[in-house]
């Protein structure tokens, strides 16, 4: 028997169901199931993804036996309906769409009015008596063929069209009269003779096989492949092409089209949602050449047809068991349904239509948990912009989204200039690039917005932290730091100058920049609603566990309010960072003798214990991990090039510009000419060809040992202080950049030996951990070596994406969209754990670790944590907890329910 590419479907039967889209598409799949319930759907035919995939890998060309079982289904259609493709007195139209198996609405091509050419145009006008409607037919044919599948810019046609308006003198389409149409489409033919050089395709056949091979190619265009990419939709799925007896909205006053959803896509209120326009078709809805009217107003002009499509649409979604999206024409006061599919929805709506949709029984919890995507919660944690508001403002460029939410505020250009300017206005922190020194200005910011970086910069990563919307990697803003302005050419070949103070309005979902002041709405993620639907989620995560990185007691209140069950990751450098600490550690730093760096760490000490303590109160009997000291100590000093600059310009400088300089090293005038050729020389010292592969981590801690000394004391006081206020402390000490075994064991003996004074100076009994963060290869080869002293493992997927490809994830962003464009990566690996590569690291050190300490906790404390294809790839190998930025615990949370739904662990989990 012949292998089946075609489907018909029509008269209450049909060849599919709803449940093959992998094979006709949502679409093809939506039409065959409704057809098959006995809903009215014009009759037709789906012609199956695997025709598009063999399409493009047949050099363009369609297998003879589609084109067989194609005018198979044709002529089916044609005893069906009555009437004849291309047959001028009895004219069958057809209707050409794609639809693949997950929704892309708008990426790709549809053709309606199929089947008129001068000839079938003249009978449709006699045999309806109504030559307007055959003539806006075919002009709507015309125009969307020519752009469609003769590649003639829409744009042209339209200028003829909107010439002729002008000529009658009417402002609505819907005014022409059929004279001004028929002399519209005597211009179109003209423009496709001069365009193509051929007339317009009269022979319907052609029209058809065409049009088909037009809704194949519409898979490859930008925009479909831009939204595949974004969603992650795979390329090889291919699309259907549904083939349909078209049905008209536009003969008259008694017919329309429309658009709807069974319930608010924006709010997931149970309201019956949607649009219609009379005498129209579908594209006039969507186009917004009219403004079509509520749906709910179709009850007063139609009410029969109103009736028939809510109880059509409310058995829909009771059928599917989810939201609806459809579309609909009347055609003289009978109705048909041209789709229905799940509809797209925003998260807020997405979290109340589950909810809702068990509370009345459609669906149980774990239908619930798996009907959101992690991602849309996003948008309930952070803010949005009202989308009216943005129509108003210009679109300056786009660069990568880092973190979430919409931000409005006026441009600061340097984090000194952004702390004063936050106390009247919110800020936006706007950079070439940010460094740990600029923690305060971003502080203080509602966003940050930086020229170069990626994903895991500096600016995204600690913005994610603390859930500050930003957007990095902005190319097309060029900075001028000293002149505090910013230029960006747009691409109508303006230039718009932006000055310190202006407006400008960032959504760091999107990657939008706009100039200007957008309007925001504000999330409320402690909604009922909300909580309801989280609490879902944790009674399906099977003991998996959710942690937050946190480096400060504000940020573990809100980790807390948002659900973490613990820290994963406290970096304590970023808490040196603060006005009154970096004197104490660029003296440690500066200090040639052990005992002039612990004087300095001695200063130290209370501030490291009072912001541990403030960790441990915030995280009552959840546990909290700290890492010691990990990046090189050049980092917490003035940077090389302006040392150089301030030294060459002081013997000449001015009063005001030795304060100046006496005020950025945080010095006395008097001890320039000293300190800054002393801070020169050791920096220079200090200077590193690949700092991230230099003395850094454990390495630190091994030559200084008076530094992991300091702080394994202000961890121990800090908790046993804590703990004497009855709340449970649980502290976990993390050794970085762990390499070998004798590394951690050396830092461990400091750590044991500091904690065992402490408490037994105290007289309390405190558990506690001692463990390493897996971020070299290395270090996962051996993880059994290294499993007999860590007590835990917490993989830095950070540092072991870059040491395992060998790139730094500062500079990559110079040739990582070439990579995923030319598809040599599937995605960004500093985004998206690589599963192939790194994650076979982690997995082998998951087994190996577990062989030689079976109690071995083991977590991950990268940027990948708060993934969710990462999320789900760390509970399959066996992982404890995944451990996050504060503001993606609901969304690792939510990922780590549907992996364990999803599916069982490994074998490898469940063995080692």
């Amino acid at each position: 028997m012949a292998k089946k590419y075609v489907y018909y479907f029509g008269g209450g039967t049909a060849d599919g169901d709803g449940t093959m889209k992998d094979v006709l598409g949502g679409k093809g799949a939506g039409l065959a199931e409704m057809s098959r319930a006995g809903v009215p759907v014009p009759p037709g035919f789906t012609i199956s993804t695997e025709v598009c995939n063999h399409y493009f890998a047949n050099n363009i060309e369609v297998m003879q036996q589609v084109e067989n079982q194609s005018l198979g289904a044709l002529r089916k259609l044609e005893r069906e309906m009555g009437v004849e493709l291309g047959n001028p007195g009895n004219p069958l139209l057809l209707s050409v769409r794609s639809g693949a198996k997950f929704s892309m609405p708008g990426m790709m091509n549809t053709i309606l009015n199929l089947g008129l050419n001068d000839d079938t145009t003249e009978g449709l006008a006699r045999k309806t008596g109504n030559p307007r409607f055959a003539y806006d037919c075919y002009r709507r044919f015309i125009q969307m063929f020519g752009e469609v599948a003769l590649g003639i810019d829409m744009a042209k046609f339209d200028h003829i069209f909107d010439e002729r308006k002008k000529q009658a003198r009417v402002k609505l389409d819907t005014d022409l009269t059929a004279g001004d149409l028929k002399a519209i489409v005597a211009e179109f033919e003209k423009l496709v003779v001069k365009e193509k050089g051929r007339p317009f395709p009269q022979n319907a056949m052609d029209q058809l096989v065409m049009a088909r091979d037009a809704v194949f190619r519409s898979w490859w265009n930008d925009k479909a492949i831009y939204y595949r990419k974004m969603e992650r939709i795979p390329d090889d799925i291919g699309t259907a092409a549904s083939v349909q007896a078209m049905v008209f909205g536009n003969m008259g006053d008694h017919s329309c089209t429309g658009v709807g959803f069974t319930r608010d896509p924006g709010s997931g209120e149970k309201v019956f949602y949607g649009e219609f326009l009379i005498n129209a078709q579908g594209e006039d809805v969507v186009a917004g050449i009219r403004t079509p009217q509520p749906i709910s107003e179709l009850e007063a002009v139609m009410p029969e047809v109103y009736r028939q499509l809510r109880e059509i649409t409310g058995r829909l979604e009771k059928h599917y068991k989810d939201m609806q999206d459809f579309e609909f024409t009347v055609q003289e006061g009978k109705l048909y349904m041209l789709q229905t599919r799940n509809g797209k929805r925003t998260g807020p709506a997405a979290v109340r239509v589950a909810v809702d949709m068990v509370a009345e029984g459609l669906i149980d919890k774990k239908t619930a948990v798996l009907r959101v995507a992690p991602a849309q919660l996003d948008q309930l944690l952070h803010p949005v912009f009202d989308q009216k508001s943005l129509q108003e403002l210009t679109r300056l460029t786009t660069g990568i989204a880092a973190s979430p939410g919409a931000a409005v505020g006026r441009i600061a250009f340097s984090a000194d200039d952004a702390v004063p300017m936050s106390a009247n206005a919110p800020v936006i922190l706007l950079r070439k690039e940010t460094t740990p020194d600029d923690i305060h200005g971003m502080d203080v910011s509602k966003g940050i917005l930086t020229a170069v970086g990626g994903k895991s910069s500096h600016a995204a990563v600690v913005a994610r932290g603390m859930g500050r919307p930003c957007i990095v990697g902005a190319g097309a803003i060029a900075i001028n730091e000293p002149r505090k302005i910013a230029t960006v050419k747009l691409k109508d070949g303006r230039t718009v100058t932006l000055k310190e103070g202006d407006w400008v309005s960032l959504d760091g979902t999107t990657g939008d920049v706009y100039e200007g002041h957008a309007k925001t709405l504000e999330p409320d993620p402690k909604s009922p609603m909300f909580a309801k639907f989280m609490a879902y989620a944790d009674e399906f995560r099977a003991g998996f566990g959710v942690r937050a990185n946190a480096d400060i007691p504000r940020d573990a209140k809100a980790a807390r309010a948002f659900g973490a069950e613990g820290i994963g990751l406290c970096r304590t450098e970023h808490m040196f960072f603060a006005e009154d600490r970096i004197p104490h550690m660029q003296a440690m730093i500066l200090a040639r003798e052990e005992k002039a760096r612990r004087k300095a760490l001695a200063r130290l000490l209370p501030m490291q214990r009072k912001d541990f303590a403030g960790l441990f109160q915030a995280m009552d009997g959840f546990p909290v991990v700290i890492r010691t000291l990990d990046p090189p100590l050049h980092e917490f000093l003035p940077k090389r090039e302006q040392l150089m600059v301030d030294l060459a310009r002081l013997p000449h400088a001015t009063i005001a510009e030795k304060r100046e300089m006496a005020e950025r090293y945080r010095l006395r005038v008097g001890e320039l000419k000293k300190a800054i050729p002393e801070l020169l020389h050791r920096v220079e010292e200090l200077h590193e060809f690949n700092p991230m592969l230099g003395f850094r981590g454990c390495r630190l801690g091994i030559i200084y040992p008076e530094i992991t000394e300091m702080q394994a004391r202000a961890i121990f006081e800090a908790a046993v202080q804590v703990a004497g206020k009855g709340v449970k402390v649980i502290p976990e000490v993390m050794i970085p950049l762990v390499g070998t075994v004798t590394e951690l064991r050396a830092q461990k003996e400091i750590v044991e030996r500091v904690a065992k004074e402490v408490i037994q100076k105290a007289g309390v009994k405190l558990k506690y951990l001692i463990g390493t963060m897996i971020e070299v290869p290395r270090a996962a080869l051996t993880a059994d070596e290294i499993a007999r002293e860590a007590e835990f493992f917490s993989f830095g997927t950070n540092d072991l994406t870059q040491t395992t490809y060998g790139i730094s994830r500062d500079d990559y962003t110079k040739f990582v969209k070439s990579y995923t464009d030319q598809k040599l990566w599937k995605e960004d690996p500093f985004a998206v754990l690589d599963q192939e590569g790194v994650g076979k690291l982690v997995e082998q050190a998951v087994q190996l670790g577990r062989k030689a300490r079976p109690d071995l906790e083991v977590g991950i404390c990268g940027e990948h944590g708060g993934e969710p294809s990462s999320v789900e790839f760390c509970y399959r190998v066996g992982m404890d907890y995944v451990s996050c930025s504060p503001y993606r615990v609901p969304i690792a949370r939510l990922a780590a329910a549907q992996a364990a739904i999803s599916g069982d662990k490994s074998e490898t989990a469940r063995t080692a």
